[in-house]
């Protein structure tokens, strides 16, 4: 079975187009990575079921029109609409090593630990998403409190994918307020 911690959010299905059933979506791919992945994942009903793109074409910037095995007309694409895409970290990990990007959806580092002057600090325990600024919601490594710090790229000193540590320097009175 698959779960939530095994899997990266790359996209959402956007709606049905056609009646053979293609489905639009946005990701945060192109379409030529987007059917590198074994399958794209989505929750229906609570459960993570993968579905499996045969054919992703561009059809904007960051738009895809999607042709997935088994979606044959518009009534099957609808169950997906306004699902989000997702796909397996470590597959998204390969994939994104292998395009040499350094470019990671947001909720990719959840799990990883946060480092500031070689001191551990603790832990990425969800992303806060909801305010103008993205932000690394942190478990301390003692598990005494729990603070949030902007998950900006000014911050980011380094990232090692492979130890899940992420190597930040930010100013420290932000892990007071």
């Amino acid at each position: 079975m698959i779960t939530r911690d095994e899997l990266v959010e790359i996209g959402r299905y956007n709606k049905a187009h056609g009646v053979n059933g293609e489905i639009s979506a946005t990701v945060d791919c192109d379409a030529e990575m987007l059917t590198r992945f074994t399958c794209c994942v989505s929750d229906i009903d609570g459960i993570y079921v993968p579905f499996f793109i045969d054919q992703a074409r561009p059809k904007s910037a960051n738009a895809v029109l999607l042709t997935i095995d088994g979606i044959n007309n518009e009534h099957d694409a609808s169950i997906l609409v306004n699902k989000y895409i997702y796909v397996l970290k470590r597959e998204y990990s390969e994939l994104a090593r292998d395009a040499h990007t350094d470019s990671y959806p947001i909720d990719y580092f959840i799990g990883f630990n946060i480092y500031r002057d070689d001191r551990e600090l603790g832990t990425i325990t969800d992303i806060e998403d909801s305010t103008a600024n993205v932000l690394f919601k942190i478990t301390a490594s003692d598990g005494s409190h729990q603070y949030f710090l902007p998950a900006v790229e000014e911050f980011i000193v380094d990232i090692d994918i492979d130890k899940k540590k992420l190597y930040m320097d930010f100013p420290e009175e932000l892990m007071h307020l």
